[in-house]
C-alpha cells in the first residue's frame, strides 16, 4: 500500500522475502495464497527509487499475473477491508478456491453455514454460475438438479477383454478404449447461483477424460486436478519444514499454528510492525551512544499506541 496506494490505478503485490528486504516498514496487506502471480517488486509498477534488492534482473512486467480487489485491501461482495473497524458483526471470512477472493459467511447467500470440520473447500455462488459442472461433486447425497439421473463411475473403460488387457500389461502399451464421461452421464445441471462446500479429497473424483480436460482448460481451471494446488497440501508442506526447526523455535511455531488463520496472520503482521518500529527507535540511541532507560521504553509504547489509534481514526474506506 505504500508503493501502490489504494487510491492509485495500479495493482501490484510482493512476495514474503521482498516484504522483509525491500519494503521493510511499509504498509502491507496480507493476501495469503494466490495463483497466477509472480512478485512485482522491481518492476515498473513500483517507484524507481525502490528497486528489488534480491533480484536486480527481474522482467519488465508480469503479463501473466492476475489481480483482484484484494490487492487494494478489499474483500467480499461488500468490498470492505479486513479487519473492518466499522463492522460490528463477528463473522469469519472464507476463501473461494476458484476466484480466491474472501467472503463473509453472511454474504454467501446461505441460511446456515456448515461447521468448519464438515468441509475442506468452498466455491462461491458467483463461481458456480461459471462452473456448473462442480455441482456434480457435492459431498452430500442430495442431487442438486431437476433431472432424474443414475450414478456412474468417474471414468469407466468399455470394450476391454481379458486377452487384450493381458497383452497391454505384457507389452506395456496403452489401450485405445472408449471413456465414459461422468459429467455428461451423471448430473448435467444448468448454471445455478449457489455456494458449494466440498469435503476433503473431492477433487480426486473429478473426471479427467479428454473432453473434461479440455473443458477445464477452456474455463482456466485446470489447477483443480493438480494435487499440489490445494491449501491442505500447501500447509502440509509448511508443517514438514517446521519439523526440521530447532526445538525452541518449534514450540513458538506450534503455539502460532494452534491459532486460526486470521488471528495468526494479524499476529504476525503486528509483530513485524512492532519489530520494525522498535528497531528504528533504538537505532537513534545507538547512533548517539545513549543508554536506553525504562522511561524511554514506556514512551515508545505510548507513542506506538497513539499512532495506531490515529491511523485507525484517519483510515479511508472505498465501497462500490
Amino acid at each position: 500500500m505504500t508503493c501502490c496506494p489504494i487510491t492509485s490505478d495500479v495493482n501490484a503485490g510482493i512476495c514474503l522475502a521482498c516484504s522483509y528486504h525491500c519494503h521493510e516498514g511499509h504498509e502491507l496487506v496480507e493476501l495469503y495464497t494466490k495463483r497466477y502471480f509472480r512478485c512485482d517488486c522491481g518492476t515498473p509498477k513500483f517507484p524507481t527509487s525502490n528497486p528489488c534488492k534480491l533480484n536486480a534482473e527481474k522482467p519488465s512486467s508480469n503479463t501473466d499475473n492476475k489481480y483482484n480487489q484484494n490487492f487494494k485491501g478489499k474483500y467480499c461482495t461488500c468490498s470492505r477491508p479486513y479487519p473492518d473497524p466499522e463492522d460490528t458483526v463477528e463473522d469469519n471470512m472464507i476463501q473461494c478456491i476458484i476466484c480466491e477472493d474472501w467472503y463473509h459467511g453472511r454474504h454467501l447467500k446461505m441460511d446456515n453455514l456448515p461447521a468448519d470440520e464438515d468441509y475442506a473447500e468452498m466455491v462461491c455462488f458467483q463461481c458456480t454460475v461459471k462452473l456448473p459442472f462442480l455441482r456434480n461433486y457435492l459431498s452430500d447425497t442430495t442431487v442438486r438438479c431437476e433431472k432424474e439421473t443414475t450414478e456412474v463411475d468417474v471414468c469407466s473403460v468399455e470394450n476391454k477383454t481379458d486377452s487384450n488387457e493381458d497383452i497391454a500389461n505384457e507389452e506395456n502399451i496403452s489401450l485405445n478404449s472408449e471413456v465414459t464421461c461422468k459429467i455428461k452421464e451423471a448430473k448435467d445441471c444448468s448454471p445455478v447461483s449457489e455456494t458449494l462446500f466440498l469435503k476433503e479429497n473431492w477433487r480426486k473424483d473429478l473426471c479427467t477424460c479428454g473432453s473434461c480436460d479440455e473443458l477445464y482448460k477452456n474455463l482456466k481451471v485446470s489447477f483443480l486436478v493438480d494435487p499440489e494446488d490445494t491449501v491442505i497440501y500447501y500447509e502440509s508442506q509448511g508443517r514438514s519444514k517446521r519439523a526440521l526447526a530447532p526445538s525452541g523455535v518449534q514450540r513458538e511455531i506450534d503455539a502460532l499454528s494452534s491459532l486460526d488463520r486470521i488471528t495468526r496472520t494479524e499476529l504476525v503482521h503486528e509483530y513485524n510492525n512492532l519489530s520494525t518500529s522498535l528497531r528504528d527507535y533504538l537505532r537513534k540511541f545507538a547512533e548517539n551512544g545513549k543508554v536506553v532507560r525504562d522511561e524511554d521504553i514506556r514512551e515508545f509504547f505510548s507513542q506506538l499506541s497513539a499512532n495506531k489509534k490515529q491511523k485507525k481514526d484517519s483510515f479511508q474506506y472505498f465501497c462500490k
